[in-house]
């Protein structure tokens, strides 16, 4: 999917997306269609955010946390949606080289921040739970700042370190069979061969999250007389659950669909953007429904904020 064209190289270089085969016709359509699903993901991500930022009954670790992650679902979502848009409206397929890397680092920060983020969300729930009457001890705003900046400071520099070792590598092309810049993509066009430490981020990941779930399943279990206590603790950590497992099976998806030769290009396409769109559209969803503060929050600022301007 992401083979190359060699060509002689002209400066400035400016890269061609291939994006997807479609009619020009149904550009219009599919515009609107990445239009209104930005739209509700900025509507929905936003609102979590204000609401986090306002309420100060909110300012907690577990809350801190899903307002950087409703951050890194929009910057994921922004990197790809508004390209696509672009591509639908105008049929300009073409991005300079610094467009190029500029979307190619939003992508991969989202990607590596989103696990990073999940990770310390994880471990706040692993406290939680564990160490109930130590929590506020352990989990201060020093230590919960500290966290925060920790996740997203493996992640910049992880993809800091990657585009460092790549963005000098010598291209033989600028065709880039994709709907969207990506380091692989670009790395592609390399005439030399360069190396990749998302397997690091998402296995550390997912090492880190088994660890703290296992835990929290140990403690729940050890709580048969506390029935109580120990449906509130998985309640607590059911909305993170469900969104790393949203984020896993997108990622299978995207993995399977690449596997079998025989699915339309288009399809293998579309599934690659999934990552970028599902997320950051559910998750605001799932956080409002789910998590009971946060539901109440954002029903009180609806009928403060604007109800009476109705």
């Amino acid at each position: 999917m992401e083979n190359v064209s060699y060509v002689a190289l002209r400066q400035p270089i400016v890269f061609e997306l291939e994006g997807f085969e479609v009619p020009r016709s149904h550009g219009y359509p599919l515009f609107a269609l990445v239009l209104a699903t930005y739209v509700l993901v900025l509507l929905g991500n936003g609102v979590v955010m204000s609401v986090i930022a306002v309420d100060k009954t909110l300012h907690k670790p577990m809350y801190v946390m899903v307002c950087n992650l409703a951050a890194c679902d929009l910057l994921g979502g922004t990197a790809v949606m508004t390209q696509l848009m672009v591509i639908f409206l105008t049929g300009e397929k073409k991005i300079p080289y610094n467009s190029a890397y500029a979307q190619a680092i939003c992508v991969h920060t989202y990607g590596a921040a989103v696990q990073t983020i999940l990770s310390a969300m994880a471990y706040d729930r692993y406290v939680a739970v564990c160490e109930p009457l130590r929590y506020h001890a352990i989990m201060t705003t020093a230590h919960m700042v500290f966290v925060i900046l920790l996740a997203w400071a493996v992640a910049i520099i992880i993809i800091a370190v990657l585009f460092a070792l790549n963005v000098g590598t010598p291209l033989c092309g600028t065709y880039i069979r994709h709907v969207y810049c990506s380091n692989r993509s670009i790395l592609n066009l390399a005439c030399v061969i360069g190396c990749c430490f998302f397997n690091l981020v998402f296995s550390s990941s997912f090492l880190i999250i088994f660890f703290c779930y296992t835990k929290i399943l140990s403690a729940c279990l050890m709580r048969k007389s506390d029935k109580a206590s120990r449906s509130k603790a998985l309640q607590t950590c059911a909305s993170h659950l469900v969104i790393y497992l949203i984020y896993e099976i997108v990622s299978l998806i995207i993995i399977l669909s690449n596997r079998f030769p025989q699915v339309p290009m288009n399809i293998k396409k579309f599934c690659t953007i999934l990552i970028f769109i599902v997320p950051p559209l559910i998750n605001p969803i799932i956080y409002g429904f789910v998590t009971k503060e946060l539901r109440t929050s954002i029903i009180k600022l609806l009928k403060t904020r604007v109800a009476p301007k109705m």
